[in-house]
């Protein structure tokens, strides 16, 4: 008896929380055109803004990481407005930060990498 009950409830349970989730998910195809292109834009100001800091002589004399950290920092605001461009297009703010912290990552990682062979080649005596 007891065992028909649980399967039961637990049959009766399964669609309402199957509701629940498709009410909460996002459909991608939302996104038109001029939303992408601003995204787009965006994510090309962002690592504009952190080449444009890596020239600067502030952060040559700076080691690797805390340069990276430094650069990164300078160009966190952009992040905020592509941020403002995906509120703006109604998607959920876990999607946007997702996407951001992505974003962020691949940027960080390309940058430390190209300041550690800048640095290493400046040790060598090749620059």
């Amino acid at each position: 008896m007891k065992y028909s009950l649980i399967a039961v409830l637990l049959l009766a349970a399964n669609p309402a929380f199957a509701e629940d989730s498709a009410k909460d998910e996002w459909n991608e195809t939302v996104l038109n055109e001029t939303t992408i292109e601003k995204i787009q834009q965006a994510q090309f100001n962002y690592k504009k803004c952190v080449v444009e800091e890596m020239k600067k002589p502030d952060h040559a004399s700076l080691e690797s990481r805390h340069a990276t950290d430094a650069i990164i920092k300078q160009c966190e605001s952009t992040l905020g407005e592509m941020r403002k461009i995906y509120t703006d297009a109604q998607v959920p703010g876990v999607i946007a930060d997702r996407h951001l912290k992505k974003l962020r990552i691949q940027v960080t990682r390309s940058l430390l990498q190209e300041l550690m062979y800048m640095e290493a080649a400046k040790k060598s005596g090749a620059s």
